[in-house]
């Protein structure tokens, strides 16, 4: 089985990928002459007996270990702003972001503020923040514990204001990992829930990714191979995991990150409000929608949708067949169908739809997407 030794390679972030990896951390640190890491992680994680392991092998070794655990699950400016604080008085020389897409989003945005000290927003991407990212930043390491955003081997960090909730992606390519323990076994006492969430996440990733109207034909390839591997893996990893379909999800969870450098589109741009309004999880968010939104872009594409559904195995090639497929899998992966159902009320949707039509994920759909439209596919979802 090709998921029960380590396996090296560079896209172009290192990734060390297999059961065990995460092992090899205090050796790489010393090798590096990393004595002081900041780990950046979420409260849940920070309580968790893997976690308290890790910290004690660093502990072990002689390395001097600073945990920075005090972030929303959806994070915003203000924890940025007080894991740098953290940093400062601690004395630290390098950043370990251990956790999902939120702990890696507020590791890679402290990573930038160590030597960017300008309000954080004035490196939002969308208003070409990132030419202001001059300055080198502290050496950083991830750690994925689910297989959802695959934030481990990203550029960019999505970070919300704290009082408006309009999301910002800080971005830059200094902001890579400059390596990544990809590590299977920590992912195997996820619950059910967040398998499936985070799950359904990646496979939005890589659906959207592959509908993007920008051209990377490299990544429509990666993106139709990580299709295929949650459609081998997630529902086993929900309901009865193994490593093998930890490994698969993890892998694909990976090359949907790599997959919407392409763009992404109407799914996400439905998801993140629910985020910053309600405090829905992002994976949930799209799990909903991701039947709706697909709906929504066949008409046109529909060669896209017909090569989706041979990779998904589907007797009907077309996209009909892949909006069935979706909602028969969070059927079997428990995620509710309607949006009323995770407590979106009729009073929300004016406000969800001003907030996604702002959003910066649809400008990459492959359709355009109107103020109108998102009301109505809330709606539709609701």
């Amino acid at each position: 089985m090709i998921f029960d030794k380590i396996h090296q390679f560079n896209f172009p972030t290192t990734i060390r990928f297999g059961a065990g990896a995460v092992k090899e951390l205090p050796a790489y640190l010393s090798k590096n002459n990393l004595k002081a890491p900041l780990i950046v992680t979420d409260p849940t994680i920070a309580q968790l007996p893997f976690f308290k392991t890790i910290v004690e092998d660093l502990k072990a070794k002689g390395i001097a270990v600073e945990v920075f655990s005090d972030i929303h699950k959806n994070p915003v400016k203000s924890d940025v702003y007080k894991g740098t604080d953290a940093w400062d008085a601690t004395n630290r020389d390098s950043i370990i972001g251990i956790g999902g897409g939120a702990a890696l989003d507020v590791a890679r945005a402290i990573v930038l503020r160590v030597n960017h000290r300008d309000d954080l927003f004035k490196y939002d991407d969308l208003i070409g923040g990132d030419i202001y990212v001059t300055n080198d930043v502290p050496h950083f390491i991830t750690i994925p514990t689910t297989s959802g955003t695959g934030s481990e081997v990203g550029r960019s960090a999505i970070i919300a204001d704290d009082e408006t909730h309009q999301k910002k992606i800080l971005f830059s390519p200094k902001l890579m990992a400059q390596i990544v323990f990809a590590d299977p076994e920590l992912t195997m006492d996820l619950p059910p829930f967040i398998t499936a969430a985070t799950g359904m996440d990646a496979l939005t990733h890589n659906m959207e990714a592959y509908l993007a109207k920008n051209f990377h034909p490299m990544c429509d390839g990666i993106a139709l191979e990580g299709i295929s591997l949650i459609k081998d893996a997630l529902e086993r990893a929900t309901n009865n995991p193994d490593l093998e379909s930890r490994s698969k999800m993890l892998m694909a969870s990976m090359m949907g990150a790599i997959a919407f450098q392409k763009g992404l589109g109407v799914v996400h741009s439905l998801a993140h409000p629910l985020s910053s309004l309600l405090d829905t999880h992002h994976g949930l968010a799209n799990a909903v929608n991701i039947p709706y939104g697909m709906q929504f872009n066949i008409a046109g594409f529909e060669d896209r949708f017909k090569k989706i559904a041979r990779t998904l195995d589907l007797k009907d090639e077309n996209g009909e067949a892949v909006v069935k497929y979706l909602f028969d899998l969070n059927t079997k992966v428990n995620i509710p169908h309607k949006l009323s159902d995770i407590g979106v009320k009729n009073e929300h949707i004016e406000t969800l739809a001003d907030l996604a039509f702002a959003d910066f994920a649809h400008p990459n759909n492959p359709k355009p997407v109107s103020r109108e439209d998102f009301k109505q596919l809330y709606l539709n979802a609701l």
